[in-house]
C-alpha cells in the first residue's frame, strides 16, 4: 500500500499502530470576524446579556419560562445589528422573539435597542443557529422563523456554506407549529432562486405565494436594502407555511 493510499484510507500509522481519525469539523455558515466592539456595545453585553441572554445548552427550551409568559414565539436567525428584530418586536408586543447571532457587536447593538425601546419580548442566544435549532428548539413549537439576508456565499465553491440548505430547512420546518411560517429574504437573486427551490422541495412546507412573495409590510427594509434599491438592485422574499 502506498503512503498516499494509507493516508486516505488506513487509520493506522506506518508501524501498524492504530491512531485516532481526525475529528469531524462541521461546515459553518459563518466566519467569526473580529468586528469592532464599541464601548456602548461592550457595556450592553456586560449589563444586559445576563438579563436578556439565554445560554446555549443541549436541552430543549421552555419558552414560557424563558419569556415569563405564554405567547407565540418567532425565531430570528442571524439578526445582524438587530435593527429589524427590534422594530418588529416593538410593533408585535404580543409575540416573543428569540434572536440567534454569533457576532458580539450585533448582540451588543440589539441589547442596546432592547433597552432603549423598553422591550420585554426579546431574548438572545449567542451561538451557532444550526446547533441552537437542533438542540434547543422543541418540535412543533414555533409560530415563525425569520432568516433575513443570510450570507449568500456567492462563490460556487462556498455554496456548501449557505445556511438554507435542505437539511437545515427540514429542521426548521419540523420545529414550526402547524400553520407556522418560514420567511427568508435575500438581495442575491441566484440564492433567492435556490432558497425558493429548497423550500418548495420540503414536503412539510407550502408556499404562500405563486413563487416569490411580496415583502410583508411588517418587515422593515434594511439600510443596505434601501441603498441597493436606489442602485437598481432587487430583493426577494420567500414565505412558506408548515402544512
Amino acid at each position: 500500500m502506498s503512503r498516499s493510499a494509507q493516508r486516505e484510507g488506513d487509520p493506522s500509522s506506518d508501524d501498524g499502530t492504530p491512531h485516532a481519525a481526525p475529528p469531524h469539523r462541521p461546515i459553518r455558515s459563518f466566519v467569526l470576524r473580529q468586528g469592532r466592539l464599541s464601548p456602548a456595545q461592550a457595556r450592553a453585553l456586560d449589563a444586559l446579556l445576563p438579563r436578556f441572554g439565554v445560554d446555549y445548552a443541549p436541552n430543549a427550551l421552555d419558552f414560557e419560562r424563558t419569556f415569563g409568559r405564554r405567547a407565540p414565539v418567532v425565531l430570528e436567525i442571524g439578526f445582524g445589528m438587530g435593527e429589524t428584530t427590534a422594530a418588529i418586536a416593538q410593533t408585535h408586543p404580543q409575540v416573543d422573539f428569540l434572536g440567534v447571532e454569533v457576532h458580539a457587536p450585533g448582540v451588543g447593538a440589539l441589547l442596546r435597542e432592547v433597552e432603549a425601546r423598553a422591550l420585554t419580548n426579546v431574548r438572545i442566544v449567542r451561538h451557532d443557529a444550526v446547533e441552537v435549532v437542533a438542540q434547543m428548539i422543541p418540535p412543533d413549537s414555533l409560530a415563525g422563523v425569520h432568516v433575513y439576508f443570510p450570507d449568500p456565499w456567492p462563490k460556487k465553491r462556498h455554496h456548501k456554506r449557505r445556511l438554507l440548505r435542505p437539511a437545515f430547512v427540514r429542521a426548521l420546518a419540523e420545529r414550526l407549529a402547524p400553520g407556522g411560517y418560514l420567511h427568508a429574504a435575500t438581495d442575491w437573486e441566484e440564492y433567492a432562486q435556490e432558497i425558493l427551490a429548497t423550500f418548495a422541495a420540503e414536503p412539510l412546507l407550502a408556499n404562500t405565494a405563486d413563487g416569490f412573495a411580496p415583502r410583508p409590510p411588517w418587515r422593515p427594509q434594511t439600510k443596505f436594502e434601501v441603498r441597493g434599491a436606489k442602485l437598481g438592485h432587487g430583493s426577494w422574499d420567500i414565505v412558506f407555511r408548515r402544512r
